[in-house]
């Protein structure tokens, strides 16, 4: 009976994809998300980012089977050719894309989703000397901007933006973008745009500006002030329309304002 509900188990679980298909999926993502690939054999020669993805699934698959030692070795190679240090026990998840590359440290215990990208300089950090889960799992779909830092055992759910050179520690919900240090939430984003064919949205530098906002608001709102005192105290026509006065210029801006 045991065996029976071991052999259902298993063939519930989705079948792990080859090494082959993982690395060819790898190859073929950067033509999706990269507008200067121009063929497989360019990618396959001249792409770090590539080199170190197909030496960490390697060294990966050696970490699993017990080569430890091997597997740090082949990790230390993949550094030393790319400027990449991945650690050979982060899971990462399918058609993943570094791009430019140089920089990039990912962590022992960091978990990856599905189509997921990282420009340069990003680090997917520990925060505390102890074993165990100690690095940031990202769900399908992230894009993570040149120079961030996502620190700690934290979850960035799917299709989060991070800002450029921004330092993330919290949690983050699917579907936000995340600017600044420490990193805030800014924007709730929209799933990829449909008519993208490839289904992956790298405008992760379109973000809103809260305090220029606040401060528009602002300015708006003391003419309408400076209006009424004009008339000696009369009710005027016109409105603050940069935002809702009651609700904007009293909570908001201050909020705003004291973040800046």
């Amino acid at each position: 009976m045991e065996d029976v509900m071991t052999a259902e188990i298993a063939m519930s679980k989705p079948a792990q994809p080859s090494l082959l298909r993982l690395l060819r999926e790898d190859v073929s993502c950067v033509f999706q998300r990269d507008p200067a690939a121009r063929s497989r054999f360019e990618v396959l020669t001249t792409y770090p980012g590539v080199h170190a993805i197909l030496m960490q699934r390697i060294a990966h698959r050696l970490w699993k089977f017990g080569l430890r030692y091997l597997a740090r070795l082949v990790s230390w190679f993949a550094r030393l050719l790319t400027n990449i240090d991945i650690h050979p026990g982060a899971t990462i998840g399918r058609r993943f894309f570094i791009d430019h590359g140089a920089g990039v440290v990912i962590g022992e215990t960091a978990e990856i989703g599905d189509d997921v990208t990282l420009y340069h300089g990003v680090t997917l950090g520990g925060t505390t000397w102890n074993k165990g889960k100690r690095h940031p799992t990202l769900g399908d779909g992230v894009v993570v901007g040149a120079g961030a830092k996502i620190l700690g055992a934290i979850t960035l759910g799917e299709q989060v933006r991070v800002g450029a050179n921004s330092v993330v520690v919290k949690d983050v919900p699917s579907h936000r973008t995340v600017i600044g240090i420490p990193g805030r939430i800014v924007l709730r984003t929209e799933e990829a745009d449909a008519n993208n064919i490839y289904g992956i949205n790298l405008d992760h530098h379109l973000i809103p500006d809260p305090v220029g906002r606040a401060i528009a608001c602002l300015m708006e709102r003391i003419e309408v002030l400076e209006g009424k005192l004009n008339k000696r105290g009369e009710a005027v026509d016109g409105q603050c329309h940069t935002c809702d006065a009651d609700d904007l210029c009293g909570t908001e801006v201050a909020r705003q304002l004291r973040k800046a």
